[in-house]
């Protein structure tokens, strides 16, 4: 004899099958759609530091913003970074969630927005990994901001995507990335 769950499931597989019940098996992943447009402004004579191949923003460029980033999850699909934490580097100012610089030999992050959380990721600690496989704990300090940006507190960059890591030298190091290859390295990361 069946029992009434292995009976109600097997109606729920016809109905579904026949059309007439919506039973969605996968969950769809969430989209984070853009939050707006940000128009660049010329940087300052010398003001645009661009250490680390970093992108200076253009003048009347529209720059897209986003609110969110995609949702975290064991692997969650990330571009990779290089930046400084030093004062007076690529950087801009100190780091969110201190109010301190760091130095490029400590394991060290910034987040896009959404993935930052309003600081709610302040001093939590994330292990990376790269497509070489080799992987690396850094703790989040900053907020790569996906909101603002070409201003003097953005050091007159763009708005971040809302899918980076950026990370110091030494995370960089740490995951065996050669130092010519900066740009959009593909990784995956995951709270610890």
């Amino acid at each position: 004899m069946r029992s009434p769950i292995s009976i109600l499931l097997l109606a729920l597989i016809i109905a579904s099958s026949l059309g007439g019940l919506d039973v969605d098996v996968e969950a769809k992943p969430q989209t984070c759609s853009p939050s707006g447009k940000l128009r660049g402004k010329k940087p300052p004579p010398k003001k645009c530091n661009r250490i680390n191949n970093s992108e200076c923003c253009v003048e009347g460029k529209l720059y897209t913003t986003y609110k969110c980033s995609p949702p975290v999850t064991r692997q969650t699909k990330a571009v990779l970074t290089l930046n400084s934490f030093e004062k007076g580097k690529d950087g801009g100012g100190a780091s969110e969630c201190d109010h301190k610089f760091h130095g490029d030999e400590e394991r060290v992050v910034a987040l896009s927005s959404g993935w930052f959380n309003n600081r709610k990721s302040c001093f939590q600690r994330i292990r990376i990994t790269a497509g070489n496989g080799r992987s690396v704990v850094a703790k989040v300090v900053d907020e790569c901001d996906s909101t603002e940006g070409c201003d003097g507190e953005h050091d007159y960059q763009p708005p971040c995507p809302n899918n980076v890591v950026d990370v110091s030298k030494a995370v960089w190091d740490a995951l065996g990335v050669a130092s010519g290859e900066q740009g959009d390295l593909k990784v995956t990361w995951s709270f610890v």
